[in-house]
């Protein structure tokens, strides 16, 4: 089955403290375009409404504007930019370096799924 769609129209917005995610569903595939604005951090905007200590969503995608620092549970840290494509596991924080927002294309169709809404888990 041939199935098209575009960015100009999502299927779906999730807003969230400090920027949105918008979402795009085909069969068997799932895409997302992230917006995260200068000052959001994962662990002040979107760990309210995941209920966990940290981010435990795996992100699969490519960075199209702007810088974020990330930091894994275990203290490694690294930093992702335009044009960088990264695998970022279950258990991290993350944040918005400098004053131009951060879009990210993430391709592993888990965000698209259950970022900015997943139930409470623990606190």
């Amino acid at each position: 089955m041939l199935e098209i769609k575009t960015l100009e129209t999502p299927d779906e917005r999730r807003d969230f403290p400090g920027g949105h995610l918008e979402t795009l569903h085909l069969t068997g595939y799932d895409f997302a375009v992230a917006t995260f604005e200068p000052g959001w951090r994962w662990r002040e905007s979107v760990r309210p409404l995941a209920g966990t200590r940290s981010c435990q969503v795996r992100h699969t995608g490519i960075v199209m504007k702007g810088r974020m620092r990330l930091r894994m549970d275990d203290g490694a840290e690294a930093e992702v930019g335009p044009g960088d494509v990264y695998v970022v596991p279950p258990g991290h924080d993350a944040w918005v370096i400098g004053d131009e927002p951060v879009v990210v294309y993430d391709t592993g169709g888990e965000m698209a799924e259950a970022y900015a809404r997943m139930e409470r888990a623990e606190a």
